[in-house]
């Protein structure tokens, strides 16, 4: 079962549904460019270090998600593959191989809107985040904003198979 919508606070739900707005609008303009709208950003200390959508129809590269794109952009701008601190907003629960990127850049919180019960890897179809062969946790959240990004998918799919 995917993780619910738990802030720590009134006001870290606030924080939590502000950067989820940027993240959904990355995810919108990557719609309008023709990939699947999925939109991450990634914070640390109040301050976006990234943000970007998916791209692997115009990257010509199957790794080019969203949460790769603003992993890879932050790790050039800090000076490190390591990107302690940091929480990454993503519109659309992570697959596999974000999770392992997430783990591996050691982020410390991860916030999705909506869950993917086919592919996601933050509880939904797995749970690859508890799993204890990583020596690294990160802590999530699930749920917000999801309506809003569940629809942002279904407009997009729609319009494709109309």
């Amino acid at each position: 079962m995917p993780p619910v919508p738990v802030a720590e606070s009134p006001g870290q739900a606030q924080v939590d549904r502000d950067w989820m707005l940027l993240a959904l609008e990355a995810a919108a303009a990557g719609g309008r460019a023709g990939e699947v709208p999925v939109g991450a950003v990634l914070i640390r200390a109040g301050e976006c270090l990234a943000r970007a959508h998916n791209a692997p129809i115009a990257a010509h590269d199957p790794t080019a998600h969203a949460e790769i794109r603003v992993l890879r952009q932050a790790a050039q701008a800090v000076g490190n593959y390591r990107l302690p601190g940091t929480t990454l907003y993503v519109t659309l629960e992570p697959c596999p191989m974000c999770v392992g990127a997430m783990i591996h850049a050691r982020v410390a919180r991860l916030v999705y809107a909506a869950s993917d019960p086919r592919t996601g890897a933050a509880g939904g179809a797995l749970d690859l985040v508890s799993h204890p062969s990583h020596n690294h946790r990160l802590t999530v959240t699930g749920g917000v904003e999801a309506e809003r990004s569940a629809e942002l998918l279904r407009e997009f799919f729609r319009a494709r198979r109309g």
